[in-house]
């Protein structure tokens, strides 16, 4: 049976000749860069994060990983603790050493390339309670290295979770971890917003079922707040596309997770990773409150430095007139905590 091969909106192709890559690795060569800016480290709130029950709160632990506290759970996005990508080591320590994260309930995967999902980091994670949620196409290959309590959704699918409504919905990418995988599952990010049912969806499955019980006492604790958290939009790994609009529409988002590295150079990486120019338009079109970026600081992927996203993003953010405290730029270990009154579209 031929394997199902996975597509962008409108069929966007990042196919890339061999021609093409073969340019981008002798422009590279001729490239001098300056390495010596690298995202400030923070020591973690480790004392707060694990007694945490109650606010929500997002801890960037490097490149597209970070540990979010929401409505009750324990959530990671992309989990890669790796020191090394490939041959380039990581540029600095995880925010949090793995050892320290707090028990986990979810761990979100937005695609299977390496740089977003480290088996070795994931094994480390999982507990017989952790609940792995993967784009479609993905669980098989899950299942078979014994991560057997997985859920896939294809996109606009949804799962409810003590509370929390997860959402897969779409990105502009590709995926491949072998010669023999190319788009043979699908890549998305994630919504996360509290679920106002008085009972869960049609999608969800026995674990997800099983999940709700084992949260029911976190989800009383903070039913009885008058506020409730802020949508929150992890976009994974994209290019610009019109799925920004879409899913603005769609979401009432408070906080955006979006990715602003690995653009260079442009007419290489266009197709597949936003520029900083890019990510802030996506993040107007989408109409979200506040954006957090992520994808930059951690390996070196592209021909980008962490400082050269930084400063196009800032650029860019004051050519559109964006109140500056509407990007907050954590560091690596940096907690920020979210007030439930906050970020909500006037």
């Amino acid at each position: 049976m031929p394997k199902i091969r996975y597509n962008n909106i409108d069929n966007v192709s990042t196919d890339k000749t061999l021609k093409e890559f073969k340019q981008w690795r002798e422009q590279r060569r001729s490239k001098v860069k300056d390495y010596s800016y690298t995202v400030p480290k923070h020591p973690p709130e480790l004392d707060y994060l694990h007694a945490n029950r109650d606010e929500t709160t997002i801890t960037w632990i490097g490149h597209s990983t970070f540990f979010i506290q929401y409505y009750g759970l324990n959530i990671v996005t992309d989990p890669v603790w790796a020191e090394k990508m490939g041959f380039q080591r990581r540029l600095g320590p995880p925010g949090i050493p793995i050892q320290d994260i707090p028990p986990l309930d979810v761990i979100l995967i937005s695609h299977s390339h390496y740089d977003h999902l480290h088996l070795a980091s994931l094994r480390k994670l999982v507990t017989a309670k952790t609940l792995l949620i993967v784009p479609d196409g993905l669980k098989r290959k899950m299942v078979r290295k014994g991560f057997h309590r997985c859920h896939e959704m294809k996109w606009w699918e949804h799962i409810v979770l003590g509370g929390v409504k997860i959402t897969f919905v779409p990105a502009q990418h590709w995926t491949r971890r072998t010669l023999f995988d190319t788009n043979t599952s699908h890549w998305g990010g994630y919504v996360l917003e509290q679920h106002h049912g008085l009972t869960t969806s049609s999608e969800e499955s026995a674990a997800a079922r099983e999940q709700n019980e084992s949260s029911s006492d976190s989800r009383t604790q903070t039913s009885q707040q008058s506020e409730g958290p802020p949508v929150l939009y992890f976009v994974g790994d994209t290019g610009y596309f019109q799925g920004f609009k879409t899913i603005g529409e769609r979401f009432d988002i408070g906080v955006t997770l979006m990715p602003i590295g690995a653009y260079e150079p442009e007419w290489f990486m266009t197709s597949q990773h936003v520029t900083p120019e890019e990510a802030l338009q996506g993040f107007v079109e989408s109409g979200s409150q506040l954006m957090v970026p992520m994808h930059y600081g951690t390996f070196k992927l592209a021909d980008d430095t962490p400082k050269e996203a930084l400063d196009r993003l800032e650029v860019e953010r004051e050519r559109l007139g964006i109140h500056k405290e509407r990007i907050r730029v954590l560091g690596h270990g940096e907690t920020l905590r979210i007030r439930h009154e906050d970020h909500r579209k006037s």
